[in-house]
């Protein structure tokens, strides 16, 4: 399970909301606008031809899966799953922003149409909408003994997918703020820290809704697995008063990197997977889960309406939540691993750098960060418009 500390920075899982145009849209087709886009549970599913095509279409995000050193093209823990089974994936990286890829096979299943894909990955957020258009078909936990048994507790019961039914956790990642701890001075322990006098105008925040408000709400005192729209304007009240004073630089997408790494920028909104990758050129570079807390968040698989080769996609569902596959993804990754199991698999490596993957509270939280991590409740449809309309505004979008 080699380290690969040196290879180019992946692009956000958790993508922002690039336009208000397509997100008022998203709103209204998730909502009461278009009663034909809910598809019925019983007219979800079609004839399952795994027993006879021993193959499956897998949809991913680019470089979010182990690859061999020496050879790109081999996917070691996927190359495996393919001998044990002799299920062929046709594997793509073709998924680069939520929305997008939403807009893409949207009009397959709104018109209960294959997509062509038998299991996809995208963020929580957007998993949410899949759920609640009844876009994706239950999964069978007898055919996943892992899933049912590996699968972290703090995961397990999403606000918008109650036990996890129709989504299972890829990978995971919190939400918190990454500081330069040598030319700040100090630490920064909490999140109304981001507004204190020294980081005047060296501050960024996420500049996606979906992305940015849990953390800020959590700064308010907020449960965010409950929160309210009084919680949601009163954070944009008080972005707002922090842009008037000067306080933010500007708002960003992943690109929050470059800033932190050349000291334009000194304090951060900023993902856990991209943090560990930073320290490794730069160890001044940390992340902090505040005092408050932070959000937990994830990007799922999904099994599509009308997919081919169910059975075959939740086995390689399954398949990725053996401790010694999640471990090796995980070393590859560096997201939350969301089998905790993985951790002895990797303390026990002969290799020093990956047994110390196993001691990172990145990748897998200890007792005391555990328990200020939450997930937070999805934004519903009835809210996003008028949210992002609000939001959108502020960050320039």
């Amino acid at each position: 399970m080699p380290q690969n500390p040196s290879r180019t920075p992946r692009p956000s899982r958790r993508t922002l909301l690039r336009a208000l145009g397509g997100t008022a849209a998203l709103g209204g087709l998730a909502g009461c606008g278009v009663p034909a886009a809910y598809v019925k549970a019983d007219d979800r599913a079609v004839t399952d031809l795994s027993a006879r095509d021993r193959e499956l279409v897998f949809s991913n995000w680019p470089l979010y899966i182990d690859v061999d050193d020496d050879n790109p093209n081999r996917r070691p823990t996927l190359d495996a799953f393919e001998k044990q089974t002799g299920i062929s994936v046709d594997y793509t990286e073709e998924i680069n922003d939520n929305d997008e890829f939403f807009g893409k096979i949207s009009p397959a299943l709104m018109n209960h149409q294959s997509t062509g894909r038998d299991l996809i990955v995208i963020s929580d957020w957007m998993c949410a909408r899949f759920v609640r258009l009844g876009w994706v078909q239950r999964m069978d936990r007898a055919h996943q003994p892992n899933v049912a048994k590996y699968l972290d507790p703090l995961l397990r019961s999403p606000a918008f997918d109650p036990g996890r039914l129709y989504t299972v956790p890829w990978q995971s990642g919190i939400t918190g703020i990454a500081y330069n701890h040598r030319k700040l001075g100090r630490e920064i322990r909490h999140v109304k820290d981001l507004w204190a006098r020294d980081l005047k105008g060296r501050v960024t925040l996420l500049s996606g809704l979906d992305e940015a408000f849990a953390l800020l709400m959590q700064g308010n005192g907020v449960d965010i697995t409950t929160w309210t729209a009084d919680d949601f304007y009163d954070v944009c009240d008080e972005v707002e008063r922090q842009l008037a004073r000067g306080q933010i630089r500007r708002f960003t997408g992943n690109d929050y990197t470059k800033d932190l790494v050349s000291g334009d920028v000194l304090a951060c909104q900023a993902y856990s997977g991209d943090v560990i990758q930073l320290q490794a050129d730069n160890p001044d570079i940390r992340f902090v889960v505040p005092e408050e807390g932070a959000e937990l968040w994830s990007d799922s698989l999904m099994i599509p309406d009308r997919a081919a080769h169910k059975a075959n996609a939740e086995r390689l569902v399954d398949h990725y939540y053996e401790p010694e596959v999640a471990a090796r993804l995980a070393a590859w990754v560096n997201y939350v691993c969301p089998v905790p199991a993985a951790q002895q698999v990797l303390a026990a490596s002969k290799d020093r750098d990956t047994a110390a993957l196993a001691e990172n509270p990145l990748i897998f939280p200890n007792t005391a960060m555990r328990g200020r991590l939450a997930i937070a409740r999805d934004i519903t449809s009835t809210e996003r418009v008028d949210f992002a309309k609000r939001w959108n505004k502020i960050a320039g979008l």
